[in-house]
């Protein structure tokens, strides 16, 4: 008997091992870009017609270890990305005198806890390109699937920054207060802003989904009390055509 168990165990079991040891080394991501409206810079009273790139991490296959796939619930790790246009002073008169600001790359990550319904993340990123500082993002979603192709999501954010973040963004250096009609401004870190984001996504096929976004955003703290800010309240929207692509390595 304890033969036949044996036996039954290495029949159950070789397939998967078999299975899990075939599976190649991948990533799965989802890549796309679209027109967008936003503030030319953070503070900015206008909105200026752009292009709004999109990045989210699907899959990560490497080895045995697979993160993110099929849905999944619970609690677990998420990707993280954000991208910073540049700020160029000689592109809005008001900004004569300032330094100009180079693009952005944020990437990071954090805990996300997900259900069917909602959706509640915090997530730590890093300006691997760009400010080379750290920035936190606190929010939650809630979930409306009307049908199969179409989903609604929308839910509070908090955005956080160190010190260096908030000085790139909305400090006034002593030197730039010479050159310009703004005083010389030492901007701190903590929240930066708190606001709400509702994002709506329409699948085209498997691979293919158009997917709307609107943000609203409160600048906070130095953020609202820099004298580069000429408006606290901050308004943005995009429309992106996504494509999933899949490498193996």
């Amino acid at each position: 008997m304890f033969k036949r168990a044996t036996l039954a165990a290495l029949l159950i079991t070789t397939p998967l091992a078999a299975v899990a040891q075939e599976q190649p080394n991948s990533v799965e991501f989802r890549l796309g870009l679209g027109p967008s409206l936003s503030p030319g810079y953070f503070g900015d009273d206008d909105l200026d017609l752009g292009v709004s790139p999109k990045f989210q991490l699907e899959k990560l296959q490497f080895g045995a270890l697979s993160f993110g796939g099929d849905a999944s619930y619970g609690l677990g790790f998420g990707g993280s990305f954000r991208f910073i246009g540049a700020r160029d002073a000689d592109e809005f008169d008001e900004l004569t005198g300032l330094d100009d600001i180079d693009f952005s790359l944020e990437l990071g990550g954090g805990l996300e806890f997900t259900t069917p319904d909602y959706e509640v993340f915090a997530k730590l990123r890093y300006g691997v390109i760009g400010h080379e500082s750290f920035v936190a993002e606190i929010g939650s979603d809630i979930y409306y699937r009307p049908t199969d192709q179409l989903t609604f999501k929308a839910g509070p954010r908090i955005l956080l920054g160190d010190d260096d973040y908030a000085q790139t963004y909305f400090g006034v250096s002593a030197e730039e207060s010479g050159t310009s009609n703004f005083d010389a401004f030492d901007a701190r870190g903590g929240i930066v802003s708190a606001g709400a984001k509702a994002e709506a996504t329409y699948a085209l096929n498997d691979d293919w989904e158009v997917i709307g976004t609107l943000r609203y955003e409160q600048l906070r703290d130095d953020a609202a009390d820099s004298p580069i800010t000429e408006k606290d309240d901050q308004i943005s929207g995009s429309i992106v055509l996504t494509r999933r692509i899949t490498f193996g390595f």
